[in-house]
């Protein structure tokens, strides 16, 4: 039997940026994309090397909750692969990713 739950609605009348700053979002780099087949795919190994749709130097997509906010550019900081902001999406370029 299916579970009923009440919730109650806030009184709040709105939420302050202070309120949002603490949130945490998924936030992924997308290096590129390319296809491969189930054989490909069960031969990775370390050190395997795949193809993808970029070519070096290029920008890499910052995605936040799905959805694609950034451009960026790969760098190594403290020897850890890290993500520098170069362009933050329009709302209009944004909305063009979903």
């Amino acid at each position: 039997m299916a579970e009923i739950r009440e919730y109650r609605k806030s009184t709040r009348k709105q939420l302050d940026i202070e309120q949002l700053q603490d949130i945490r979002f998924p936030a992924c780099m997308i290096l590129g994309y390319s296809k491969i087949t189930v054989r490909e795919l069960l031969d990775l190994q370390p050190g395997s090397i795949m193809s993808v749709d970029r070519v070096a130097g290029e920008n890499v997509d910052l995605v936040i909750n799905g959805k694609t906010l950034a451009k960026g550019e790969v760098v190594v900081m403290n020897n850890l692969l890290s993500f520098r902001l170069v362009n933050l999406l329009s709302p209009e370029e944004r909305l063009k990713t979903i």
